[in-house]
């Protein structure tokens, strides 16, 4: 059986390295990426072999390129992607800047949209391939002082599902992970009062560990998440619920 190749964004932390050290514990070839080469490296060596790493911004087309050839050079076609790569910043809408603004949508949908593009020509030409997009809950229900970040995630949420209706009857399946508060070094950068307000909102009572939301991932690409196509995974304490 051939190893499926993955492609990780924003793997050097967080929920992005939990997903590639997941996929690779499953048996993927996993091509590391972050906006620090040398996140990505720390990551790629816990994983050993199986694993290559490249820095680059998802927001850059010369830099999706990249990935993309160092994945195909390294492991062959490829076969899942998982667009985690992802941005925080917090402030009143008033205080936002057009700056602000953008490097929120750079990322987060500008980002998703590149690596989808240049993945997708291979994939529906093979007639195969998984693309799981990581959105959040707050692009479902919003946060104060996270407008542009909310409004990012359900941009996301909503290509995902205009994308799943084009594709998948082609064979392939694109799906979303909302996860809620994640002990993730871009969580811990919010303010601690906004930690503690949100943490008493969830009816789990914490916040969720990045190995929680690999879980999710590694379900949606797998084989036994057959029928999901176009949906929008929750693991969120309990934050929102559908």
């Amino acid at each position: 059986m051939t190893m499926p190749n993955a492609i990780v964004t924003g793997a050097g932390s967080g929920i992005g390295q939990a997903i590639a050290l997941r996929l690779a514990a499953d048996g993927y070839h996993v091509l590391v990426n972050d906006f620090r080469l040398e996140a990505a490296q720390a990551t790629a060596a816990q994983i050993g072999a199986k694993a290559v790493a490249i820095g680059g911004d998802v927001s850059s087309e010369a830099d999706v390129a990249a990935i993309m050839a160092a994945a195909e050079a390294a492991f062959g076609p490829v076969s899942h992607l998982i667009n985690c790569a992802g941005h925080v910043h917090q402030g009143k809408f008033t205080d936002l800047t057009v700056g602000d603004f953008d490097r929120m949508i750079a990322v987060h949908l500008r980002g998703t949209f590149l690596c989808t593009h240049a993945v997708l020509k291979g994939m529906l030409a093979r007639g195969s391939g998984v693309i799981v997009n990581i959105a959040s809950q707050l692009g479902q229900i919003g946060g104060v002082e996270l407008v542009h970040y909310s409004a990012a995630k359900a941009g996301i949420i909503g290509m995902t599902k205009a994308l799943a209706r084009e594709v998948s009857a082609q064979g392939v399946r694109v799906n979303a992970v909302a996860p809620g508060p994640i002990n993730t070094p871009l969580v811990r950068s919010l303010s601690q009062d906004w930690q503690r307000a949100k943490a008493a909102e969830l009816p789990l009572g914490r916040f969720g560990e990045p190995e929680e939301v690999a879980n999710t991932v590694a379900f949606l690409c797998s084989p036994q998440a057959s029928l999901f196509v176009g949906q929008t995974l929750g693991p969120n304490s309990g934050d929102v619920m559908l």
